[in-house]
């Protein structure tokens, strides 16, 4: 169940890709978010009080403080960091020398900075899972380029460490309580929606930016979309549990399983790279055989087994054939399943009450946490019992040192991770050792481990609650501003932008669940529109020319509350319908006494004018020219760009190969054979430079990972 070569690269390459995404997509919107003429300006989060600069950067940790070092503001720093952030990403992406430790730290420490000046416009959960599972990557990353480790035959590795699994095994309960917690989340929120199981013949809808799919999906039959939310429950409450199964076709099929949903997710809805990172995750299930890390593991001969591992294939199987008939048992049981032959439909519908599932969790939640307690034990014998096996005193040594503190940091991180995995359930919460929670709290700012639950309550349940932005002229003829990527013109298809996320877009969708009181930013927002900021406008069109008072501001602004539904089939060129609610924000204009009393309420007066800019330093003027060659772009065209030139750079990269091999002086000469490795009688080594290791200790690491 350990970790392998292959997980490591495809995990690390995958943490790459995410973060490369989303510097890259944040770098986009700094200025309209986080400028002097932003919506909220990142200047006024970092203020010294008159702290020790250490004591500062620790409360507040983020590397933003050191800026005006730089003759640069805290906008101007945040993007310097998402540029580098983004250009590290890249290197790590084609660069094997930058898959370290060290990188991902870097990674890491410039998305927390951000997330600290962010405010609002970052307070989303997969910023949080970014982060934690960014930390996890730092102890994933070799400290060795895999070029440095020799392959051992019949799947081992000759070079591996003994502590190298126990960071997958992180990814792997993290994996088990987001997917867990987010099924749980469902049920105790007591929605009506997700309870009757008709959760779905809204999400496609209501959900903040469908895909043109999620329309197709929508007109999909009632009883199809119950029986996906039964599915839901079964993948994201059953299935988790398995991650951590001994059998190794149980974790393929729990990964599958997850798989589907992502993919599914991804398809319908705009969820930027939040689907990419769970399904990097997902890759803990996997192992080097699955992969095909190692080309000639599968293609070897089977051979005859002894009669006591013919048994164990034998239980195995039946365990693995009782697990599926427990699953399908109890989706049938809990869920009234009855199929309908005359109509070909199948009826679906909650038997548990909400009194019987609150036992069901509280019962459960404890034991999910020895089952890692379990799982863990496990993962530190087995590096232990590695350790035995390396040969040499120094190596031992160094080894030792290694698996202490990977050890010891494994322990920590899962124990942190308790806190916010119990939040789900309180009587478990308050049993947790009172050592956790010290330890939590005294790290939760660092976001080393956070809680989760997505999709919670379904909104929208009468209507797609969408909030028009308005700006007139005379107070009397208003013309609507449109956005680029939300819901707004009733016959433009939904857009495609993973893996950006428009986070003013998202905002917005929030903004409508409540009273604009509830979302003091979009005054601030109104406030820029009347003063015609460009670096805001450009965050609704990004071509300005798009933006229907880009010659002029607006001398009104105010916003109407509508009700949006998709159209029905039939209806050409119509993607949506829509009904007046109410007004949302009432019409203002620049010094009106209403914007005047909401801006002192929400502290959003810029009482303390921003600090001259060292505009002329070499730093700025560079970061001010990349953003103008950049910014003719709109973020989906920039974040597929980097993409495809990453793709164009791998194919590269891959018809050189064979070239840089043939001209490698460690290259065989032509018509020259290799020789097998010769075979010594000794320990399966962990940082062993023999070419291969005992095969009884090798075939014994291979079947733990097989099974």
């Amino acid at each position: 169940m350990g970790g392998s070569r292959g997980q490591e690269i495809e995990t690390i390459l995958g943490v790459a890709a995410v973060f490369m995404f989303a510097f890259a997509s944040l770098y986009t919107q700094i200025p309209g978010l986080y400028g002097p003429e932003g919506i909220l300006p990142a200047r006024k989060t970092l203020r010294p009080q008159g702290k020790s600069r250490w004591q500062q950067l620790w409360e507040t940790p983020t590397l933003l403080w050191e800026a005006p070092r730089l003759g640069l503001d805290t906008a101007q720093g945040l993007e310097l960091l998402s540029l580098l952030g983004t250009l590290l990403a890249l290197g790590a992406l084609l660069l094997s020398p930058l898959r370290h430790p060290v990188v991902y730290l870097l990674l890491w420490a410039a998305y927390l900075s951000a997330c600290q000046v962010g405010q609002v416009f970052l307070y989303f959960q997969w910023d949080s899972l970014l982060l934690e599972t960014g930390f996890l990557a730092v102890l994933v990353a070799p400290l060795r380029p895999a070029s440095h480790r020799k392959q051992a035959p019949q799947g081992g590795r000759a070079g591996a460490l003994p502590h190298e699994d126990l960071p997958f095994w992180l990814v792997r309960w993290l994996l088990f309580r987001l997917m867990f917690a987010s099924g749980v989340v469902k049920l105790t929120s007591r929605c009506p929606a997700w309870w009757g199981l008709t959760a779905l013949t809204y999400h496609y809808e209501t959900q903040c930016l469908p895909t043109p799919a999620a329309w197709f999906a929508h007109h999909l039959p009632v009883w199809l979309h119950k029986l996906s939310v039964v599915a839901t429950f079964l993948i994201e409450i059953a299935v988790p549990p398995l991650f951590f199964a001994p059998i190794r076709r149980l974790r393929l099929a729990a990964f599958y399983s997850q798989v589907l949903l992502q993919v599914l997710i991804i398809i319908t809805g705009n969820y930027n790279f939040f689907n990419l990172m769970t399904l990097v995750l997902t890759t803990a299930l996997l192992d080097d055989q699955h992969l095909a890390a190692e080309p000639g593991h599968g293609s070897r001969k089977k051979m005859a087994t002894s009669w006591p591992k013919a048994l164990l294939a034998t239980l195995s199987l039946l365990l693995e054939l009782a697990v599926y008939g427990l699953l399908a048992y109890g989706t049938v049981h809990y869920f009234g399943l009855e199929v309908d032959w005359q109509q070909c439909t199948i009826h679906s519908r909650t038997t548990f009450t909400f009194h019987q599932f609150s036992q069901w969790l509280k019962t459960l939640t404890l034991p999910t946490v020895w089952l890692g307690v379990a799982s863990l034990a496990w993962e530190l014998l087995s590096a232990l019992w590695r350790w035995t096996q390396v040969r040499g005193w120094l190596r031992k040594f160094s080894a030792a040192v290694k698996l202490s503190l990977v050890s010891t940091a494994t322990v920590a991180l899962f124990l942190i991770s308790l806190v916010p995995y119990s939040y789900m359930e309180p009587g478990t919460h308050g049993r947790l050792w009172t050592g956790a929670h010290r330890l939590f709290g005294a790290v939760e700012h660092l976001q080393l481990a956070n809680s989760y639950g997505l999709f919670r309550r379904m909104t929208g349940l009468g209507g797609r609650p969408e909030v028009v932005l308005e700006g007139s002229y005379d107070g009397h003829h208003w013309t609507e501003i449109e956005f680029m990527y939300k819901p707004g013109n009733l016959s433009r298809p939904p857009p495609v932008v993973v893996p950006h996320q428009p986070r003013l877009d998202w905002q917005m969708w929030f903004a409508a669940l409540g009273p604009h009181t509830h979302s003091p930013w979009f005054t601030s927002l109104v406030l820029r529109l009347l003063q015609g900021k460009e670096p805001v406008i450009r965050l609704i069109q990004s071509q300005v020319a798009s933006y229907p008072f880009y010659k002029q501001p607006p001398t009104y602004v105010r916003a109407q509350r509508y009700k949006y539904w998709f159209s029905q089939p039939g209806e050409q060129g119509q993607w949506w319908r829509r009904q007046w609610v109410e007004e949302f924000f009432p019409p203002v204009s620049l010094g009106d006494p209403t914007l005047e009393t909401l801006l002192r309420q929400f502290g959003l007066q810029d009482k303390s004018p921003a600090r001259a800019r060292s505009a002329n330093s070499t730093l700025a003027q560079a970061l001010h020219w990349t953003r103008t060659q950049l910014s003719p772009l709109e973020a989906p065209a920039l974040l597929w760009g980097l993409l495809v030139a990453i793709g164009a750079v791998r194919v590269v990269q891959a018809l050189l190969a064979p070239w840089s091999l043939r001209s490698s002086p460690l290259a065989p000469a032509s018509g020259e054979k290799r020789r097998p490795a010769p075979h010594k009688d000794s320990g399966a080594a962990s940082e062993q430079a023999t070419p291969a290791p005992n095969p009884c200790t090798s075939s014994s690491r291979t079947a733990r990972r097989k099974k």
